[in-house]
């Protein structure tokens, strides 16, 4: 999917583009494509002069190779965003293209971004730009617009943990885990625990896409001075992220300590049995085994006499245990 964007009147407005004659009737400053097709990177070279790299999606580049600038004057930034999706929180990653010497307006640039799918960051700065004025002035407001936006959501994504956070520690500090409900807990925990993981990846990675921005000198007083800011807020987040992680280890060790207390419930009640039938077990042998004839033969209440104090000798520890609280 190719979609373009244009100023006009200090507002953004898109356009999705299916053939190279209609690309060619526009000037954007944003250029985005969403698992672009041969032929739609092929209007874009044609159109642009730009050639998409093959490897502008992959994993597996080194860091290092990441963020880079042509002899041409291109900037190549290769940054991920999150997606924090309540069944598979994941990232994705967004090829970037900045080009200052591409259209008829050479001073605002053509920004070209490239990924696999839709990145709700993406759609925010899209909604905004369309309702405020001037909020963009050229393609470099574009990423940082986008940068901005990546940090506001991760911040909003930080906020909706500690909601979920509050609702498991409600459960775990409770007092009444069982094991179904504990086995609930451990899963919660582990999906705020990666999701978390994400979020400060995330916010390394934008941080060192600004950096390179601002070491670049590619932006002007103002520009600077934005991105400053985003960092700003990039560094508040980590203290947020830092809490989050030890919350999230202190309910893991309560859910694992109420685990632990469940089970030695369990093992006291073997313990307490097993000790209650050693009496009974003792005159059992006893009985059986001190007698040269059966002893029913020559006594008729042996048996009903060694089953009372069996039964005795068992109830008598029990009594015991009960009244120590031992069996609460």
């Amino acid at each position: 999917m190719l979609n373009i964007f244009t100023l006009a009147n200090g507002r953004l407005f898109q356009e999705e583009i299916e053939s190279l004659e209609e690309l060619s009737r526009f000037e954007p400053i944003w250029v985005d494509l969403e698992s672009p097709t041969r032929e739609e990177k092929h209007w874009v070279k044609q159109h642009f002069g730009l050639s998409i790299p093959e490897d502008a999606m992959d994993e597996d580049i080194e860091e290092s190779a990441r963020f880079y600038e042509e002899d041409s004057g291109e900037l190549h930034i290769r940054s991920d965003f999150l997606i924090a999706d309540a069944e598979e929180p994941h990232t994705v990653r967004v090829a970037f293209i900045l080009n200052m010497h591409t259209g008829e307006h050479k001073s605002r640039g053509v920004l070209f971004s490239v990924h696999d799918e839709d990145v709700p960051v993406f759609r925010l700065v899209r909604m905004r730009a369309r309702r405020a004025v001037g909020l963009i002035d050229d393609a470099k407001d574009v990423l940082l617009k986008l940068f901005d936006a990546d940090a506001e959501y991760s911040a909003d994504t930080i906020e909706g943990i500690y909601i979920d956070l509050e609702k498991v520690s409600t459960k775990v500090l409770s007092g009444n885990v069982t094991d179904e409900l504990a086995g609930e807990v451990l899963g919660a925990i582990a999906r705020h625990e990666d999701l978390s993981g994400r979020i400060r990846r995330n916010m390394m990675d934008t941080r060192r896409a600004l950096s390179f921005m601002m070491r670049s000198k590619m932006l002007h007083a103002e520009q600077f001075e934005d991105a400053r800011q985003i960092l700003r807020d990039i560094d508040s987040l980590d203290s947020h992220t830092a809490f989050l992680f030890e919350k999230i280890n202190f309910l893991m060790d309560a859910t694992v300590g109420f685990i632990n207390i469940n089970q030695n419930k369990i093992i006291k009640i073997f313990s307490v049995a097993s000790v209650a039938l050693l009496p009974p077990t003792l005159i059992a042998s006893l009985y059986g085994m001190n007698f040269r004839f059966m002893p029913e033969l020559q006594w008729e209440l042996g048996y009903p006499y060694a089953l009372a104090l069996m039964l005795a000798s068992a109830l008598v520890p029990m009594w015991y245990f009960r009244r120590r609280g031992w069996l609460k």
